[in-house]
């Protein structure tokens, strides 16, 4: 007997619980970005993708503050117009942790984290040095949904990978390589490590 919801009668935090803990695995973005001062911040995103490879679009689901005022991610995007999605990997997993601490504004998360800031090739916001794959991103649109939340689309201008990551010839990304964590329901994250093959089907 199926267990059903309609999420018209569910509060903000009940339809969150279950999206959060069904929609599963998801893939974490630590997005880095500056201020109009140049200020580095670092946050990390479980709403997260890609949309599009042509054009190559990813999507980042920004929160604001609980006075609807811009957290600042949400804010240095705004500002600049650019930002930098960093892959996760299982070494930095505890890193990111710590940049996902709500800090004054102004403080540098990577620093507080031990990683390392990286120029960014094409746009202002750096990159991580030590994400097996970074995504240097030029803000594409900027969805309002309601008073809460953006969906900010970026294109990706410029790709950064650790040696070993990618084979440069035949563009083919090592999964292992990046390890990549993903984030599940409430504090419980998860890793790719169990992989199986699917064929797709030929008619």
């Amino acid at each position: 007997m199926a267990i059903s919801f309609d999420f018209k009668e569910l509060s903000e935090r009940e339809r969150y619980k279950l999206m959060i803990g069904t929609i599963i695995p998801r893939p974490i973005a630590l997005v880095t970005t500056v201020d109009e001062h140049g200020r580095i911040n670092a946050a990390p995103f479980s709403f997260f993708n890609c949309l599009s490879a042509d054009p190559p679009i990813l999507a980042i689901g920004v929160e604001n503050n609980a006075d609807m005022s811009f957290k600042d991610t949400g804010h240095n995007i705004r500002m600049t117009e650019v930002f930098t999605v960093n892959i996760v990997s299982f070494a930095i997993a505890e890193a990111m942790h710590v940049c996902g601490a709500r800090y004054p504004r102004g403080v540098d998360e990577l620093k507080e984290a031990g990683l390392t800031a990286m120029p960014g090739a094409k746009v202002a916001s750096p990159w991580i040095a030590e994400a097996p794959a970074a995504f240097e991103c030029r803000r594409h649109v900027t969805l309002e949904l309601g008073r809460s939340r953006q969906i900010v689309m970026g294109e990706i201008v410029y790709a950064h990978y650790q040696d070993g990551v990618v084979d440069p010839e035949r563009l083919h990304v090592d999964p292992a390589a990046v390890d990549a964590i993903a984030r599940l329901g409430g504090d419980t994250c998860a890793t790719i490590r169990d992989r199986f093959e699917m064929l797709t089907p030929k008619l």
